[in-house]
């Protein structure tokens, strides 16, 4: 039996530890931390598990295997490092962290406990990446990736520490993260610079260029309470043989080559976000969201960001 606690229920995204466990029979959700009891004891309550207000005392009780960190964004670096030192697996809804130091403490943390951090891009598993991944290699040197990342914002239901810079971290490091791991994953960079631009807080774009290819990832919180989605995400590849478009919200891959005309590319079956990640886990093997992809990613977005909010300036990055 995997026991799995959750270290911070203020995101709903903690519906991707529960889904799993009811799914698999061989994982239980033991304890849940918050400090509103109240929301400790809503997502605890289904699951008869144990509530509490303070996550270090939970580690300390009921010693989980893993543990799901989604608490205000300010709050889940410590969380994690706690876990860290408490001989814990972490899965993480993003961020995982709001600061580079924060991201520091992680990395240390992790390295001397020799246990797992895996950040849940759950784009990664859904059928259009899935299916993306196939075919990239018909579209020769991927040179371009942009993509587009609108959200409603839905300001009435809000917490209001979510417009407070401290415990938000900012629009960048939140929303830019998934499609700055996409992107490298069809390009292959591993090194190069960062930089960001964000206007108003609610529009921003992330840069990055390395060798070959440059990676551009707009997002922002003002898709219109009209829109039929929670946001039209997209991304496209551009290739030296071909493009692909990326249109996560419509469930649609588009390929076009030099010698095929746009067409749609069948779609895999995916995977829920936690699903590969809490496997993997189960097995005692790392996840193939590695703790050190988990960091790079981070450490990108929280570059961007700091760019944004100094003078836009490129900042260097490495996967090393």
């Amino acid at each position: 039996m995997t026991r799995i606690a959750i270290a911070g229920a203020a995101h709903p995204h903690v519906a991707y530890a529960t889904a799993e466990v009811d799914q698999v029979a061989a994982f239980e959700l033991v304890a849940v931390a918050d400090p509103s009891r109240e929301a400790a004891e809503r997502w605890a309550a289904p699951y008869d598990a144990k509530v509490f207000t303070d996550h270090r005392q939970m580690l300390r009780d009921t010693e989980p295997d893993v543990v799901m960190v989604a608490g205000i964004y300010g709050d889940r670096g410590q969380a994690v490092v706690d876990a860290l030192n408490a001989g814990c697996h972490v899965i993480a809804d993003k961020p995982l962290c709001t600061t580079l130091e924060d991201l520091d403490a992680i990395a240390e943390a992790a390295r001397r406990t020799g246990r797992h951090v895996t950040l849940l891009l759950e784009k990664r598993y859904y059928p259009v990446t899935l299916a993306a991944l196939e075919i990239a290699g018909r579209l020769g040197t991927i040179h371009g990736v942009t993509s587009s990342g609108p959200h409603k914002l839905n300001r009435p239901t809000r917490p209001e520490w979510f417009f407070e810079r401290e415990r938000y971290g900012g629009l960048l490091n939140d929303l830019a993260v998934h499609d700055i791991d996409a992107a490298l994953l069809f390009t292959g960079l591993t090194a190069g610079t960062v930089s960001g631009t964000v206007v108003d807080s609610s529009y921003g774009v992330a840069t990055l260029s390395g060798p070959g290819a440059v990676i551009t990832a707009g997002v922002d919180w003002m898709n219109p309470a009209g829109s039929p989605v929670h946001g039209d995400y997209r991304m496209k590849l551009v290739g030296t043989e071909g493009t692909a478009e990326l249109l996560w919200a419509r469930n649609r891959l588009i390929l076009t080559t030099t010698d095929l005309a746009p067409h749609d590319v069948p779609l895999p079956a995916g995977f829920r976000p936690a699903e590969k990640p809490l496997q993997a886990l189960a097995a005692g093997n790392e996840p193939d969201i590695t703790t050190d992809r988990s960091l790079l990613v981070t450490r990108i977005a929280l570059l961007a960001q700091r760019s944004a909010e100094t003078d836009g300036s490129p900042l260097a990055w490495t996967a090393d």
